[in-house]
């Protein structure tokens, strides 16, 4: 999968506010909307918490990865978000969370949303790219960073 092909420097945002899992998780679905990938943000905000009650995607590194299947998309569709402070993300390894990656994918479709995991996962491995991600003020760069 071509990270390129989902992510946009409309769907990359520097500085999120949120102070808590669910204001995090609202704030990467409103930059969804406001790109034009979900239709219905409600919808598709219940089974991302959904998905968090039964295991949260706070992985590990600072790294959290919300994500769920909804109607509300027709292709799967990404977004990245960038804390300016640490979120606690119950994450597996008990550290806060600044790196966001938020995907939805149709309910009907596995192939690409377990390929889009697994390739961000695999990406984040390296330090030297959470930091550049986590230095950078450019959102193109953030892509460029990923995708390198």
């Amino acid at each position: 999968m071509d990270l390129r092909t989902v992510l946009t420097p409309e769907t990359v945002e520097l500085h999120l506010k949120g102070t808590t899992k669910e204001e995090i998780i609202d704030e990467l679905l409103d930059i969804l909307v406001k790109a034009g990938k979900v239709t219905d943000k409600a919808s598709a905000k219940e089974v991302v918490l959904d998905r968090e009650r039964k295991m949260s995607t706070g992985m590990k590194h600072g790294i959290a990865i919300p994500h769920g299947k909804t109607d509300a998309v027709s292709d799967l569709v990404a977004c990245i978000g960038i804390s300016d402070n640490p979120v606690d993300f119950d994450s597996l390894d008990q550290e806060p969370c600044r790196i966001f990656i938020m995907t939805l994918s149709p309910v009907n479709k596995t192939g690409p949303h377990l390929q889009f995991l697994a390739e961000v996962s695999l990406l984040f491995k390296s330090a030297d790219k959470r930091a550049q991600i986590l230095n950078t003020q450019d959102k193109a760069e953030i892509i460029k960073i990923l995708t390198e």
